[in-house]
């Protein structure tokens, strides 16, 4: 079915506009920081090289949950298991956005939002909680598992 002026209007209201798209896809991540923290493993995505965890102590930004977070591709994700508490070392990259963008994303989605970050593990070792020591491996120790 053809779509109406109207539908075409309205549905130009919604999305977020084109030049916002192209800021946040080329944008230029400047200020990164490495950070360690613990947590687990909610889902590996294998093709991807990616993973979505949730971390016991908040990231500077505040979130607990990373989705999307960059695996490197030498190492192995079929090797890394949900649920299990992990210590990972984390690099956070941030971008900011133009101010445009940020009075655009305020005043048409009361969206508070000055930053675009990205996420990329650099290590991460498996703990042992239930015992006093913690047995500690790195991405490359991961193989034996």
């Amino acid at each position: 079915m053809p779509r109406t002026k109207s539908s075409e209007k309205s549905s130009e209201k919604v999305g977020i506009p084109q030049w916002i798209e192209e800021e946040i896809k080329s944008i230029q991540f400047t200020e990164s920081e490495i950070i360690n923290r613990t947590g687990y493993i909610l889902e590996i995505y294998l093709d991807d090289y990616k993973l979505d965890i949730q971390l016991y102590e908040a990231l500077p930004d505040g979130r607990t949950i990373v989705e999307g977070i960059n695996v490197p591709s030498s190492q192995d994700t079929s090797k890394f298991m949900k649920g299990f508490v992990y210590e990972f070392k984390i690099k956070m990259s941030r971008g900011k956005l133009s101010d445009k963008t940020i009075e655009f994303l305020k005043s048409q989605f009361l969206l508070e939002m000055d930053s675009i970050y990205q996420f990329e593990l650099i290590e991460l070792h498996l703990m042992d909680v239930e015992s006093e020591g913690s047995s500690q491996q790195s991405l490359d120790d991961t193989e034996d598992l």
